[in-house]
């Protein structure tokens, strides 16, 4: 079973993920931001006419906040119905991977064990593969 699978940087990682989840990938330019909402959403942006809620990843991991640029790049991914842009680092490639992931084989961090769900091996590198509606969840998922 070949799987398509889009590989990015966040907090200084090589991550996965599966291209399923993976509406596009963007640039964003202005994040407005909004009072009273969890510590990693960044705020709303406009996206082809559309609002879509900026999930800043280093702060959904517990990992500090994302420094602030001219343009960001952001994976598009729809959860629940609603669009939210993952705030990442760099987007490296899309891969195709022909193996089923593996079950997580590190000791990760509290944060990156709670978003991790696999791992898959590309190029001979052992990536996460990250389930992006636990990044949305955020680091508060763990309190409830």
């Amino acid at each position: 079973m070949e799987a398509l699978h889009l590989i990015v940087g966040i907090a200084g990682q090589r991550v996965a993920l599966a291209a399923r989840h993976v509406e596009s990938v963007v640039e964003i330019d202005a994040v407005t931001p909004v009072p009273l909402v969890a510590p990693h959403i960044a705020g709303l942006a406009a996206l082809r006419s559309r609002v879509l809620t900026i999930v800043d990843t280093l702060a959904a991991l517990d990992l500090g906040r994302m420094e602030s640029a001219d343009v960001m790049q952001a994976v598009i991914v729809t959860i629940d119905g609603h669009l939210y842009g993952l705030l990442v680092e760099e987007v490296e490639d899309v891969i195709s991977l022909n193996e089923a992931p593996a079950p997580v084989c590190a000791v990760l961090g509290a944060g990156w064990s709670r978003v991790a769900s696999g791992m898959v091996e590309i190029d001979g590198d052992a990536l996460l593969l990250i389930d992006p509606a636990a990044l949305v969840a955020g680091p508060s998922a763990l309190a409830a």
